[in-house]
């Protein structure tokens, strides 16, 4: 069974297809009941935009799909959620069997909604200049790129920041004028509107497909066709912060107020359509509120150890700061993306909520002259083939169920809109529950939203052989060219009694399962004080293979069925991952890492989950290897792909003669050859990645063979070195997967044998 192709139909990714019928076999069946849905996936077979208004069932609300039963005699269509009749609207009146709307064939349909246009989308660049003149140069200029790449009507406005916030005037002046806010005071909302005296804007919002902020926002908020020139100079004219900074300090920062001002500019202007706040951060804040460090060099920025043992002095206080902002951004349907650039934190940990919770990107770099932040950011503001931006907003997804299930919760870059319901689960929440409809801010064509389920039915209910479960996804947002869209993506899945494992088993996605586990492993180490989240995982792997493997009388005898084969693998490297092992990781690596683990498809999740390695030689083309210490050879490349980062592992061998010059010898043509292609595929897989990954290059006993060290499953360690010889061997405690999967048999043996 393809899990892609269904993937390529629908933008859905089951946990698996085949469903037990009862509340409590479904229980016992381990892996959560589950999808990996991607609302905006580019699809191969999705008929063209539907310019009308769905059509609805009055009883359950769910929209017209391929499951619901038409009787053309009768002009009545019946809905297969909740079994209502529901009459068939005037402009269906020729529907018939052999006539039918493209809702009625297609299981996933987009709707072109009958509304006026939204405004152009507006960005509000937040630009930190406490850093380096060189470096503030180099921000600078990526900020007049982003404007030279986005459509002429897009609006934008500047905020820049240091001790202070200035708040720039980009309209009806001839000279450079600024705002100036303290950045050591807690403004409300309402503080700031009235301090640069914003109005709201009115129902007249948009004239000839231009918006039309009124009164004080248009001195802020301009088309770039109209302020290209004025937001030039105002850049030009920007320098460095002029607070003296003493030596053994750090500068005065103010991150927080500007956030709160940039969002204020658009909560008074743009509420309600779509828009963006792009801060660009050199370092941490370190002026109340959101403060995370002292201004003392001395003071070191918080640890992972620091926030658990409560030693983090700032770390609250902070974290409930900068959540205000992300409820506002929120309420409003505004983004917030961080591009943080800097050698050290920046407290990303204490603003995560400001990004994850308003679809908003982290993207992390050394410096704003790093290729990370450069590629990225101009990535970020890429145009697809219409020349629109590539990305949507103002959105928000409500899920229908059929009555056996219920939503548990949804785990991805949204918020809830409290919205409840029949179909809710009261007893399970997994992620954002006790809701069936979430705010989408932002979103774009990679993301990937985790959905929840609980079976509910009771194992004493009568089963119908043959009998389909529904779930409805229905996804609403703004489009970048002002269009009002809706997709709608319906699923049915068959159910099965519980005692028929087999059926189950066969259809159990492992990509899918595997990633929606860790998903769901990552919140509840978050949200759940104490919680061993290594011994649950543990626990969830033995009873999942007490329930699906097969046993002999020896421990050799244990087998899965290849659809579940590499499944303990995955959570082999989930438990040694970044996402659940934060020793040695700083908070802000923590907060970007779960970030993109719980925004991205089911590929690139499990790609940062389990990295793929390929390995060169002269003797053969290049071949997928083992991610085993073994796979290291002293005559072979290794190109290891994390997502996060790229590297090229030289062997020991390879390394002396590159060393030694002999590729640039035209008698070792082939040498050559073979340095050259593990480069050239790196540069095509990060050219077309976003966030940008870093590139490493490393040789074998060299300083950056960590990197590739620290993802190879340590068969070979200092504690077998002697069987080994001179093979490359790992200093590590941690066990092999070979160790693992005895364990894992053993323990799931004995679980079948107690049970």
């Amino acid at each position: 069974m393809n899990f892609s192709e269904l993937e390529e139909r629908d933008g859905l990714r089951w946990s698996a297809l085949i469903w037990p019928w009862s509340r409590l076999e479904a229980t016992r069946s381990v892996i959560p009941f589950a999808a990996m849905y991607t609302p905006l996936k580019n699809l191969q077979n999705m008929p063209p935009l539907l310019r009308y208004e769905p059509v609805n069932c009055k009883t359950c609300t769910t929209l017209l799909n391929p499951y619901c039963r038409i009787d053309p005699n009768q002009k009545i269509w019946m809905c297969p959620f909740c079994s209502g009749r529901n009459p068939i609207p005037p402009q269906y009146s020729e529907i018939a069997q052999n006539n039918l709307p493209a809702e009625q064939i297609f299981t996933t349909v987009e709707y072109m909604l009958p509304r006026p246009m939204a405004p152009p989308p507006a960005f509000v660049f937040v630009l930190d200049t406490c850093v380096s003149d060189a470096e503030l140069r180099v921000a600078k200029e990526s900020l007049m790129k982003a404007i030279s790449l986005v459509p002429p009507e897009t609006i934008v406005a500047l905020v820049s920041f240091g001790k202070n916030v200035n708040v720039h005037v980009l309209g009806f002046t001839d000279s450079v004028k600024s705002y100036v806010l303290r950045g050591d005071k807690d403004y409300t909302s309402q503080n700031i509107k009235d301090l640069l005296n914003l109005g709201i804007i009115g129902s007249q919002a948009v004239q000839g497909g231009q918006s039309v902020a009124v009164q004080g926002a248009t001195r802020f908020l301009q088309p770039i066709s109209e302020c290209e020139f004025m937001f030039t100079s105002v850049l030009e004219d920007l320098d460095k912060d002029p607070w003296p900074v003493k030596q053994n300090q750090r500068p005065k920062r103010c991150n927080y107020t500007a956030l709160s001002v940039a969002v204020a500019l658009l909560e008074s202007s743009y509420q309600g359509y779509g828009a963006r706040v792009v801060a660009l951060l050199g370092g941490p804040p370190t002026q109340d509120p959101g403060k995370v460090v002292k201004l003392e060099l001395g003071d070191t920025l918080r640890s992972h150890a620091d926030i658990e043992r409560d030693y983090a002095p700032f770390y609250r206080k902070a974290v409930k700061a900068f959540d205000t902002i992300a409820t506002r951004a929120v309420n409003a349907g505004h983004t917030i993306d961080v591009f943080s650039c800097s050698l050290d934190q920046v407290g990303l940990y204490e603003m995560r909520s400001c990004v994850d919770r308003t679809g908003g990107y982290f993207v992390t770099s050394e410096a704003f002259s790093h290729p990370m932040f450069k590629k990225s950011f101009e990535m970020f503001f890429k145009s697809n083939a219409e020349g629109k931006l590539n990305m949507g907003f103002q959105g928000s997804m409500e899920i229908h169920c059929s009555r056996e299930i219920k939503i548990a919760g949804v785990i991805g870059p949204v918020a809830s809109m409290n919205k409840s319901g029949n179909n809710v689960s009261q007893e399970v929440e997994y992620g954002i529950g006790g809701t069936n409809t979430w705010r989408l801010c932002s979103l774009d064509p990679s993301t990937t939203l985790s959905a929840y389920f609980e079976v509910v039915n009771q194992h004493s209910s009568a089963f119908r052989e043959g009998q389909y479960r529904y779930v409805q996804f229905v996804t609403k947002y703004q489009h970048a060219d002002g269009t009002y869209r809706c997709r709608v993506s319906t699923n049915a899945g068959l159910w099965t009694e519980g005692s028929n494992i087999n059926q189950v088993r066969s259809s159990i996605d492992q990509e899918a399962a595997a990633v929606l586990v860790a998903r769901l492993s990552v919140w509840k180490t978050e949200n759940e004080e104490a919680f061993d989240i290594l011994r649950w995982l543990d626990r969830k792997l033995i009873h999942m293979c007490s329930r699906f493997a097969t046993f002999g009388e020896t421990k050799e005898a244990f087998s899965l069925p290849v659809n579940l084969s590499l499944y303990p693998q995955f959570m082999f490297n989930l438990r040694r991952s970044q996402f659940l092992q934060v020793f040695n990781y700083s908070p802000d690596e923590t907060a970007y890492y779960r970030s993109y683990l719980n925004r991205e498809n089911t590929e690139n999740a499990l790609l940062m989950i389990q990295p793929t390695l390929i390995s060169y030689n002269m003797s053969s083309p290049p071949a997928p290897a083992l991610l085993d210490v073994s796979s290291i050879k002293p005559d072979s490349i290794l190109l290891l792909d994390t997502f996060f980062y790229v590297i090229v592992f030289c062997g020991e061998r390879i390394a002396q003669w590159r060393k030694a010059g002999y590729h640039e010898d035209p008698q070792y043509a082939a040498l050559k050859a073979l340095l050259e292609a593990p480069k050239d595929d790196a540069a095509s897989i990060i050219e077309e990645r976003f966030p940008y990954s870093r590139y490493i290059e490393a040789d074998e006993k060299g300083s950056q063979a960590r990197f590739l060290l620290a993802k190879l499953n340590p068969s070979i360690s200092y504690n077998n070195e002697e069987q080994v010889g001179q093979q490359s061997l790992i200093y590590t405690d941690d066990a092999s997967l070979q160790v693992f999967m005895d364990a894992l048999k053993e323990q799931a043996q004995q679980s079948v044998q107690n049970s």
